[in-house]
């Protein structure tokens, strides 16, 4: 899509805004959890897993992302970290012009609302507890932008809203329990999602320093950064021993395809070193979570 000239407020202006390629850190750990809690449906009955529930689940996971990005994109623009002439990733709408900033805040609004009716109905499969779920995914999508990836804690925001969070309670839904089986393949996920939040923080890290924002990255350094950036997908496929350990030797074997993909985008991280080149990282960092989402899917669903 070329992004050289958008009418403000237009349908493309909206698709950019909202960041299509990031679905994807939205999309795997639902897809995770579905996956567990197909194989282990049988357990409980043939007609216990409803896809229903698990549209909902898809469409609230889907829904939240967008207006994630929404929010990210609103405000950072209002504390001036986006500039134009400095920014080193994707062009963001609002410093661009290509929507309004009062347009912004209705679609923040309007996004907000219909992941909350959406989400609304899972109380019904998965009880009350869903609204605690529902309204603190709503405080943190909010807290992340405005505070807390500020102080170094977007990193651990991933692991629990990309992976526990998501994995655990898509799997709840179905089953209304939970296994070690699941708490591990949660944190697991979250590990690989937080590989994009490292290498977008790796290509920030000098406009985040000066900006005064204290990401991960800027603490640790950058040769710390790139070893956390592989060693959270060998992590990752380790801990997926666990899928082994419960009968599904393929959900183990298979992730080492991401593995292999990961290691390939981690040299060319290094190599990279700085500047908008890393971009490229940036989108292979998505397909390979996308990769490792697919081969635990299926290694779970063919044995």
């Amino acid at each position: 899509m070329d992004e050289n000239y958008v009418k403000q407020d237009s349908l493309r202006a909206w698709l950019l805004a909202a960041r299509p390629k990031t679905l994807t850190g939205a999309l795997v750990p639902v897809m995770i959890g579905l996956a567990l809690a197909w194989t282990d449906a049988s357990e409980y009955g043939d007609d216990v897993f409803s896809w229903t529930a698990a549209a909902l689940c898809v469409a609230f996971a889907m829904l939240m992302q967008v207006d994630a990005n929404f929010v990210n994109d609103f405000f950072d623009y209002a504390r001036g970290n986006d500039d134009a002439a400095t920014r080193l990733g994707p062009l963001r709408a609002c410093t661009q012009g290509w929507v309004k900033i009062e347009s912004m805040k209705r679609a923040i609004a309007s996004t907000t609302i219909a992941a909350c009716i959406v989400g609304l109905p899972l109380v019904y499969y998965g009880g009350l507890e869903m609204l605690l779920v529902g309204l603190l995914c709503v405080v943190f999508c909010f807290l992340y932008t405005t505070h807390l990836s500020y102080i170094g804690m977007g990193d651990a925001l991933v692991l629990v809203f990309f992976g526990v969070v998501p994995v655990t309670v898509t799997y709840y839904v179905q089953l209304h329990t939970c296994t070690w089986q699941v708490f591990w393949a949660s944190v697991a996920c979250g590990l690989v999602i937080d590989g994009l939040l490292v290498v977008n923080n790796y290509r920030d890290r000098d406009n985040d320093s000066r900006d005064g924002k204290r990401t991960l990255v800027v603490q640790i350094g950058t040769t710390a950064a790139e070893w956390l950036y592989l060693s959270l997908g060998v992590v990752a496929v380790l801990l997926g021993v666990v899928f082994w350990l419960y009968g599904h030797v393929l959900a183990f074997v298979l992730p080492f395809l991401y593995l292999l993909l990961h290691l390939f985008t981690w040299l060319k991280m290094r190599r990279i070193n700085h500047g908008r080149a890393l971009n490229e990282c940036l989108g292979e960092t998505a397909r390979n979570m996308l990769v490792y989402g697919l081969c635990v899917a299926l290694g779970l669903l063919l044995i």
